[in-house]
């Protein structure tokens, strides 16, 4: 049976321009959204830098030896080792280990489906697409649902039984202070986590499945053959966050650690790997405000210009008549999209920072007034000076 077909469609002049309808309608809630959510990024940003800038005034670093009531409410900085008083394990492989999570993940083998189209244009403005479907068996960490298949018959897959989950620590010490899970969730440095040969017992004894077990790579394959998996086997691996040296910067509530509310509107709660001064983990918190600030302008600009091509597409379309004309239509479209969405996309910002930081906008256009008047003055001053001829006595007689 053949892993692949192919199936032509065909959509025709009036059914595309409908088609293109509803897109300038989608293009328009797209772009209204799109102007929200750049104004809304601003202001996040703004409230983000301020209560970071807050808190960078207000943090106060303590020893983690001893618990000092008279810090309780206030924001503090402690680093120190984490040490637990329970074993991580799964009991679905026998799987025990010491440290602050366990995490399995599960991956099954199973087919999935892959789609590649091409369309041609007709003179007379219609459309004719022809999709490949192809069909190959892959490894994936999660169900795919072969009922969705264009041509499900002879690649159904099984259910997938076994899935991934995480084994956490329920609560751990910072030499004298107690963790909870709003700070353990918090705390990253997950590594592979190589089963051993040595393990093979333990984890045969507590599978309850059918399939053969095996090690295979420091992880469990369940399967007859793992050089050449079936349909159905399954391949799990593990990771692993050590107990280590944590810091933390939160409000501080008796020996627990809990958001602290800022004046400017968020609430903080910092936790980074290792012993980070209070000072570098606000620096890397502002730098990776900025980045997010960033990365949602150019989020934002990119889906801007994509609803204003779709609610310029209909000139496309329409022009299709003659396949080459359209296409010309689409390229003008596309630039003038753009330019729209550079547009909207830069007043919205500008009008956000008037709206978010008022003074600091005032000042920037203020300064950028005075640049423009200096350079101007400059400019006429070194200007060369017209000469005044004098009238000739002699000329005029």
């Amino acid at each position: 049976m053949s892993d692949s077909f192919r199936e032509v469609t065909s959509v025709s002049w009036f059914g595309r321009i409908k088609r293109a309808v509803g897109g300038v309608i989608f293009g328009l809630m797209l772009i209204v959204l799109m102007v929200i959510g750049l104004f809304w990024n601003e202001g996040r940003a703004v409230q983000t830098a301020r209560s970071l800038a807050e808190g960078s005034g207000a943090v106060v670093s303590v020893g983690a030896d001893s618990v000092d009531t008279a810090n309780d409410g206030k924001l503090v900085h402690v680093s120190g080792p984490v040490t637990a008083d329970s074993g991580l394990a799964d009991p679905d492989f026998g799987i025990a280990a010491q440290g602050l999570r366990l995490s399995r993940s599960v991956e099954m083998y199973q087919w999935k489906e892959e789609s590649k189209s091409e369309t041609t244009k007709k003179l007379g403005g219609g459309e004719e697409t022809v999709t490949t479907y192809s069909y190959s068996k892959v490894w994936d960490d999660s169900q795919i649902d072969s009922s969705d298949f264009k041509k499900p018959d002879g690649h159904q897959n099984p259910p997938m039984e076994i899935h991934g989950r995480t084994f956490q620590i329920p609560e751990g010490k910072l030499v004298a202070f107690d963790l909870d899970t709003p700070v353990l969730d918090r705390i990253e440095g997950d590594k592979d986590y190589s089963l051993s040969a040595d393990q093979s017992a333990a984890i045969k004894a507590a599978y309850t499945g059918t399939k053969p077990l095996s090690i295979v790579d420091g992880k469990i394959f369940l399967g007859n053959d793992n050089t050449t998996p079936a349909l159905g086997d399954y391949r799990i691996g593990y990771e692993l966050a050590p107990l280590g040296v944590i810091s933390i910067i939160a409000r501080q509530a008796d020996s627990r650690f809990e958001p602290y509310q800022t004046q400017a509107g968020d609430a903080l709660l910092m936790v980074d790997t290792g012993n980070v001064p209070a000072e570098k983990m606000f620096a890397d918190a502002v730098s990776a405000n900025t980045l997010i600030t960033w990365l949602l302008r150019g989020a934002g600009l990119l889906l801007l210009t994509i609803g204003f091509a779709l609610f310029l597409s209909p000139i496309g379309v329409i022009l299709d008549v003659i396949p080459f004309l359209g296409s010309m239509a689409r390229m003008g479209t596309g630039i003038i999209a753009f330019v729209l969405a550079i547009l909207v996309g830069t007043v919205t910002i500008a009008i956000a920072w008037f709206w978010y930081r008022p003074l600091l906008a005032v000042a920037i256009l203020a300064t950028g007034v005075i640049a423009a008047v200096i350079v101007y003055r400059i400019g006429r001053s070194r200007r060369p000076a017209v000469p005044v001829v004098a009238p000739n006595p002699a000329a005029a007689a």
